[in-house]
């Protein structure tokens, strides 16, 4: 299983997710850093990533060769993180026909009406259960 994990600003959203999915979900599972940013693709690489590549040409080409998607709600709103996440990212995430596994957080001015609140750490562990299910089911 191919995952790619997005982030942007200073990556460490996308370094918690990498370090638990390579913790939970072992060695066989490749995962590609993807940062808005060299300092975000640099803290996922760190945390774990098999590879990664920055900038928005890399995600929108990217996006359409893994088989799942991760990172916050805010990787699919153009113009979220202070601007980094452009049109082209939001789109080219959006359409992809990878299996998105998005955090209900950020400041992206989006609320998921339903979804509890819960701390991080705890939403990334949800995640990861639910990335160990679908690896079972592919």
């Amino acid at each position: 299983m191919k995952i790619a994990v997005i982030d942007g600003q200073g990556g460490g959203i996308g370094k918690h997710i990498t370090e638990k999915i390579r913790k939970h979900l072992g060695r066989d599972i490749e995962i590609i850093a993807l940062g808005t940013n060299s300092v975000a693709t640099s803290m996922m690489l760190k945390a774990g990533a098999n590879e990664g590549a920055t900038g928005e040409s890399a995600i929108v080409y990217t996006v359409d060769q893994v088989d799942v998607i991760t990172g916050s709600l805010s990787i699919i709103i153009a113009h979220s993180m202070l601007g980094e996440l452009t049109p082209s990212i939001a789109a080219a995430v959006s359409r992809s026909k990878a299996v998105k596994m998005l955090l209900p957080i950020g400041k992206n001015g989006v609320e998921i009406v339903g979804v509890q609140k819960e701390p991080l750490p705890h939403l990334i562990d949800i995640m990861v259960n639910n990335l160990k299910k679908y690896r079972e089911v592919e």
